[in-house]
């Protein structure tokens, strides 16, 4: 698929959900244009590691794999980033909350979040604290995380 075929198939609602700690059950989606859609297509960078991190999981929704290489550290990126969510037997995702963002100094924060999915016909979900870095440029990257359980 061709970039501008991508954006011209943007869901009008964001993925993410407007995911925060503390976001009441049932509110509105932001749309994706004012949310997420503003750093995949590069016309705003990230101001935080908690923007950063919806951001990447709409990416994974809609198979943005450049945009999840260019905010991955160089140092932990795979070489092999799966992110098309056409290919057989990639996870649909079903949804994301942010349990909690915690900026650790100017340079570092943790965000702990919760994302869930389906695949092979199971529910799944994946719950994690990420470490965020924010390089010399200016722009926060995700280096890694721990998966917890529960």
């Amino acid at each position: 698929m061709t970039a501008e075929l991508a954006r011209a198939a943007r869901p009008l609602d964001c993925p993410c959900g407007g995911a925060a700690p503390n976001l009441k059950s049932g509110a509105k989606p932001p749309r994706f244009a004012d949310c997420c859609g503003r750093f995949i297509d590069g016309g705003a960078l990230p101001a935080t590691a908690f923007e950063l991190m919806r951001s990447r999981y709409t990416a994974y929704v809609l198979g943005e794999a450049d945009y999840l290489r260019a905010t991955w550290a160089a140092e932990t990126c795979p070489a092999d980033l799966d992110s098309d969510p056409n290919a057989p037997g990639a996870p649909r995702w079903l949804g994301l909350a942010i349990k909690r963002h915690e900026p650790v100094d100017a340079t570092h924060a943790l965000v702990e979040f919760v994302a869930r999915y389906k695949s092979g016909g199971r529910a799944f979900r994946l719950h994690e604290l990420s470490r965020f870095t924010r390089g010399d440029d200016g722009r926060w990257r995700y280096v890694d995380g721990d998966i917890l359980e529960g």
